[in-house]
């Protein structure tokens, strides 16, 4: 249902009005999880007996995980006129008002890493209950959660509105380049010299990342695979 939970934000005309949005179903098998109970204490000792979760190391029992993605770009630096400011309201023109009644979790994740060491510049509201650090591409990175099962979260208000803001005026400049980072071009013209060019750059001192590349491209332009060059420090690698 699109009345409740994270699917409220949904709205069609907002989301087709981005920059960029791509939606993706990914099934995958993996091995079951099944329980298992400990072994029986010896004689004269009482323990309670627990119970514990064994992951199946020969794989037998497998089930299918669905996995849905929505990836939505907003350019809000752009449509706001220069200022970095942003919301839900601003992006998908709605709030959440609750959880989904079906989901056993429903968190809002929202990376408030400092730019440049300067974490007073930024002023997220509501305040968040919980801040998840995490380790991304080498680089450390803050996160405020908003969970949408928490009973204290629509106490104050009836819905929930993340604003993340700046306390002093903003400078023009760009946003820090990710460590990990891409860029797509085409040149040429026709079937005969037209190209698309994808640069992928990784600019970490000593640490190498693995890529994945899905290369999203109109119906009507048509690929020959045997054209597929991988030029990797100015030597060409041969694909497998």
């Amino acid at each position: 249902s699109l009345q409740a939970g994270l699917a409220v934000l949904l709205k069609a005309e907002r989301l087709f009005h981005s920059s960029y949005h791509s939606q993706a179903v990914h099934i995958r098998p993996i091995c079951r999880v099944t329980p298992s109970w400990c072994p029986a204490p010896p004689e004269g000792v009482i323990r309670a007996a627990s119970l514990s979760l064994v992951q199946d190391a020969s794989c037998l029992a497998v089930s299918w995980e669905l996995r849905q993605t929505l990836t939505v770009v907003f350019d809000t630096f752009s449509s706001g006129q220069g200022k970095k400011d942003w919301s839900l309201f601003k992006m998908f023109s709605r709030t959440l008002t609750d959880a989904c009644p079906l989901a056993s979790q429903s968190k809002v994740y929202v990376d408030i890493s400092p730019k440049n060491k300067e974490k007073e510049l930024l002023e997220v509201t509501p305040p968040p209950a919980s801040v998840y650090e995490a380790i991304v591409q080498g680089d450390k990175r803050t996160y405020a959660v908003y969970d949408l099962l928490s009973p204290s979260l629509f106490n104050t208000s009836r819905s929930l509105n993340v604003q993340l803001k700046w306390k002093r005026p903003q400078d023009s400049s760009e946003l820090p380049t990710p460590i990990l980072h891409a860029q797509r071009y085409v040149s040429g013209y026709g079937l005969q010299t037209g190209e698309i060019s994808t640069l992928i750059y990784n600019t970490h001192p000593y640490r190498a990342f693995p890529v994945i590349l899905l290369e999203t491209v109109p119906w009507y332009l048509r690929l020959y695979v045997h054209t597929l060059t991988i030029i990797t420090k100015g030597k060409e690698n041969k694909p497998s």
